[in-house]
């Protein structure tokens, strides 16, 4: 199996790779912007790994990235587009700006490392591409309506683009991390209180998550409760509003995702 996998400098994307490098035969290229911990992570995985360090809004990252796969390694069977970033903030605060920026990364540069890698992806299937999106990209919280809107598009590029590719042998799936602890983002509030332990997840069972989808599923929510507030937003969505409208959503609204910006205002990309 050869799989690539954006935003592998941390996080999610770091366990990925970990979980991935254990498949028989796996052969990974990482991609983030941060080379020097790409290449540590590359030691750590052993074998023949491709690091490349790029920034994945530039116009021409996707076909530098295309072209060194196809030169290495000559085929691609799995894609996981992980890499990605949000800034908080209402919109009358941080206005259409904000929802700009976070569309170009969450969803503009996603679709064009895809469609320069889908060339690859058809001649090696059957093959897979596993787009990370988020929980709230099917259930909205205020503050986060910019990483809502490009995470609920992104799902809805995923649905199509998985019928599109379906007859071409490339399966699209979607995973829907919830509130996950990693290096960044401790979720220190939610770990604490009892009643909100259980909403927060690790970056491992995103990985495993990632693998499930890769093999197949469609979407998968981590954790898996949280496949409830999806099913809520449908059949009630004045509950839903009321509920993280009021002192039961207040825990949520306070934290932080985990590609979500840190207390400084910066945003760090998976």
């Amino acid at each position: 199996m050869i799989a690539l996998i954006t935003g592998a400098s941390s996080g999610i994307g770091e366990l990925t790779a970990l979980r991935v490098a254990r498949e028989p035969g796996a052969k990974l290229v990482l991609v983030a912007r941060r080379e020097d911990r790409l290449q540590q992570l590359a030691e750590r995985i052993g074998g023949e790994t491709l690091v490349l360090a790029e920034d994945l809004t530039d116009p021409e990252a996707g076909n530098r990235i295309a072209a060194a796969v196809k030169e290495r390694f000559g085929r691609l069977d799995l894609l996981v587009n992980n890499a990605g970033a949000g800034w908080r903030g209402a919109f009358a605060e941080v206005g259409t700006e904000n929802l700009r920026r976070t569309l170009e990364l969450n969803l503009f540069a996603v679709a064009q490392l895809t469609e320069a890698l889908l060339p690859l992806l058809r001649e090696s299937a059957p093959s897979a591409i596993v787009n990370v999106a988020s929980t709230a990209g099917r259930v909205a919280r205020p503050g986060s309506g910019g990483y809502s809107a490009s995470k609920f598009a992104l799902i809805g590029w995923s649905d199509a683009l998985h019928l599109e590719e379906k007859p071409n042998g490339v399966h699209v799936g979607v995973v829907n991390p919830g509130f996950v602890v990693t290096e960044g983002f401790p979720q220190t509030e939610l770990v604490e209180n009892r009643s909100t332990r259980w909403m927060v997840s690790d970056a491992a069972n995103v990985a495993e998550a990632i693998m499930d989808c890769a093999k197949g599923k469609p979407e998968r929510y981590v954790p898996r409760g949280y496949g409830i507030f999806a099913a809520l937003r449908i059949l009630a969505p004045g509950i839903t509003r009321k509920v993280l409208g009021g002192q039961a959503g207040a825990a949520m609204r306070t934290s932080v995702t985990a590609d979500a910006p840190s207390a400084d205002g910066s945003a760090p990309i998976r």
